[in-house]
């Protein structure tokens, strides 16, 4: 090899960085063909990429350890240790406060009958028909027994009016599923029980079932369950109109044979299944 061959090779070896000391590392700086193995200045960015997520990181530290992250539920109150937990007794009320409840119910809606059964102890059943009152009759809710018997209920269907029938299943004061039927449809079984499986034969019973299922989703305050109920019973009176009331958005009556079965949760306005997207 000639003499200034080997001169222009010894000038292309770099110098190792002193300003980055990288230990053997630094050796791959001495590559006179860093184009085709770029192996030390990827290793160099990845080395300061590192240190300033480090450095960023400390700082981030230092922020959150001046002021401590507290959830939106708890700015008034103090740590998440000392914030009062929930009680698990309210699920066991009391039957004489479940029935206060339901009496004070049946007196804000004189339009509709309200049935509380005790069918396995303290679980309430409560069966709810709307608009079966005679005009200017009022009947308020009797909570702790049955008002009618089963055979005296059967009769009555015939002779008062035609809404819906809605079996309302509760654990304490919490409601666990609802069904809505047609006023003329039986809900008892063979053997004279409530039957809270058995859907409507009728399909907009069935949507309004549905609907339901998903207001027991939309009212949930675990801490004031009277609250829920009453909002509940509130937005199932709404439907006191079904066969009357034409949705808020195409204004018709009927759409696909059906009335409009939805109920918006704020303001209880009508609107068919499509019309409330």
């Amino acid at each position: 090899m000639a003499n200034g061959e080997l001169e222009r090779l010894s000038g292309l070896v770099g110098r190792p960085s002193e300003s980055h000391p990288l230990h053997n590392s630094g050796l791959l700086s001495l590559d006179p063909v860093q184009d085709k193995t770029p192996l030390y200045s990827q290793l160099l960015q990845a080395y300061k990429w590192s240190n300033k997520l480090q450095y960023h990181a400390g700082l981030a530290s230092s922020l959150l350890n001046q002021q401590s992250l507290k959830r939106s539920a708890n700015q008034m109150g103090a740590s998440a240790k000392r914030r009062p937990k929930v009680q698990p007794s309210t699920l066991v009320l009391p039957p004489q406060y479940v029935d206060d409840v339901i009496s004070r119910v049946g007196r804000m809606f004189p339009d509709m009958t309200i049935e509380l059964f005790r069918p396995n102890g303290t679980s309430a059943v409560l069966l709810v028909r709307q608009n079966c009152l005679q005009p200017r009759q009022r009947v308020e809710a009797s909570p702790g027994r049955c008002l009618a018997s089963p055979s005296q209920l059967s009769r009555s269907q015939v002779t008062l009016g035609k809404v819906l029938k809605a079996i309302v299943v509760m654990r304490s004061l919490f409601i666990d599923r609802t069904v809505v039927r047609g006023f003329n449809e039986n809900v008892y079984s063979e053997d004279g029980k409530l039957d809270i499986w058995t859907k409507s034969q009728y399909l907009v019973f069935q949507k309004v079932t549905d609907h339901a299922t998903t207001a027991l989703l939309h009212y949930q305050l675990p801490q004031m369950p009277d609250v829920v109920v009453r909002s509940f019973m509130t937005w199932l009176r709404s439907y006191i109109k079904l066969f009357q009331s034409s949705c808020q958005r195409c204004g018709r009556f009927l759409q696909d044979g059906l009335p409009p079965t939805w109920r918006d949760f704020r303001t209880l306005e009508a609107f068919h299944d499509t019309c409330r997207l």
